[in-house]
């Protein structure tokens, strides 16, 4: 190729080799409702929720929520079945930063995939009932004796008062909450009461429009972030940041996750904190 075309070509070939790989159509994942005291607990399953990166197997790659692809290392997927699984990359509680850092690269790193575990706990099969797929779920992932799959636990739900004990438990021991599946659904797409989420406090999503800066001992650094919500209300976020993020906040156009308390008269988060950047979609 003569040295002229191949000087052209080459931000196309660039682009090509380090952009995600998007697929025509997102996948249709099954999304969580908010479980409040009072609904009805028989028929559900318990398990824990896991704060990892929600990933699609399609049966031959990793997706994200967004549609772009996880770059896994092939020894980690080798032995994985060619049909489509639900579930989280894990790499254990606590550690989503860190994770999230790992999965993203477009050059996946070998030692990071190491400590990383694929965690299933659905079956895309719109005929068969989440009872029915759990178990097939039991048969398929036992055959395949892989050591980077594995079948996130389901135990049967019973009152609200053992829930609430459970979900104390996990939370102490570094979890972030439960996770409810009604085992008479069908896997569908978007929101229901089929999947509920149990924690202690709520969370959202909210992108930062420009940092406020500190007083006092926070002078100097970011005093507080200015979100604003998918309806186009804004608010301030002052707390849950270490100082190092203050040092280096996140910049005015990401997506955050906060976590709050409740709504306030005026319909917004009560005790508003930041929790961490969204930032589960592979790298560009």
């Amino acid at each position: 190729m003569p040295f002229r075309l191949f000087s052209a070509a080459l931000p196309v070939l660039i682009s090509l080799l380090f952009s995600p790989v998007a697929v025509a159509k997102q996948p249709e994942l099954t999304l969580a409702n908010v479980y409040q005291k009072g609904m009805p607990l028989d028929g559900y399953w318990v398990s824990e929720k896991l704060d990892g990166v929600r990933a699609y197997w399609t049966g031959e790659r990793f997706l994200s929520r967004g549609g772009h692809e996880y770059r896994a290392p092939g020894w980690f997927t080798r032995g994985f079945p060619a049909r489509p699984l639900d579930g989280e990359l894990w790499m254990g509680r606590g550690r989503f930063a860190e994770l999230s850092g790992a999965v993203r690269q477009v050059v996946p790193d070998d030692n990071d995939w190491r400590r990383i575990r694929f965690m299933v706990f659905d079956l895309p099969d719109k005929e068969a009932t989440f009872d029915q797929r759990l178990a097939r779920l039991r048969v398929l992932i036992q055959e395949v004796e892989s050591p980077y799959m594995a079948l996130v636990d389901q135990q049967r739900a019973s009152t609200h008062e053992k829930l609430m004990q459970r979900l104390d438990k996990i939370v102490d021991g570094g979890a972030e909450g439960l996770m409810l599946k009604l085992g008479s659904s069908h896997y569908r797409s978007g929101r229901s009461d089929d999947l509920l989420k149990v924690k202690q406090y709520q969370d959202a999503e909210a992108v930062v429009v420009h940092h406020l800066p500190g007083k006092g001992k926070y002078e100097g650094l970011m005093g507080s972030l200015l979100v604003e919500l998918d309806d186009g209300r804004r608010f301030r976020i002052g707390t849950g940041f270490s100082d190092s993020e203050r040092a280096s906040p996140p910049r005015p156009g990401t997506t955050i996750t906060f976590k709050y308390y409740g709504l306030t008269a005026s319909g917004l988060s009560r005790f508003a904190s930041f929790l961490r950047i969204r930032n589960d979609e592979p790298a560009r």
